[in-house]
């Protein structure tokens, strides 16, 4: 099936789950529109809302402060924090795993999704997966 495909390769799943992606965002940050678009070339409908409060948001969502970055997408039950690469985004949403609420890309590490450089710089990252007491683990597509 062509969109079980799209789903492996970070797109999003044909099942509805998972395919409206709300994204929050401090206004004064360019690169959560980059992350946005990325999200939006695999698939998701995305919809962009400015908020000053964004550790309100965090709280709301659950996300542990030392996970934060820049901007939460919410999909479904699901907290998105951060430049998280696609692929792990559709894993996510596709197996459900038991007991993790979202996953983030903790800071703004340059060469994630969202935060490419002209000079091709890449920083190391990690895709961590949390749960609702704010344990984290690393997550993998």
């Amino acid at each position: 099936m062509a969109a079980d495909a799209g789903a492996r390769d970070g797109g999003a799943s044909d099942d509805g789950v998972g395919k409206a992606m709300l994204v929050y965002r401090d206004p004064g940050c360019s690169c959560c529109e980059d992350w946005a678009e990325i999200a939006r070339v695999a698939g998701y409908r995305v919809e962009v809302v400015n908020r000053a409060d964004m550790t309100a948001v965090k709280t709301r969502y659950g996300v542990p402060a030392d996970l934060a970055s820049c901007h939460t997408a919410i999909i479904g039950d699901y907290a998105i924090e951060g430049h998280v690469p696609m692929p792990h985004v559709a894993k996510l949403i596709d197996d459900r795993p038991r007991g993790i609420v979202g996953l983030a890309v903790p800071g703004m590490p340059r060469g994630s999704p969202g935060m490419e450089m002209a000079d091709g710089t890449i920083d190391p990252f990690e895709v961590m997966a949390f749960d609702r007491a704010g344990n984290s683990r690393t997550y993998r597509a």
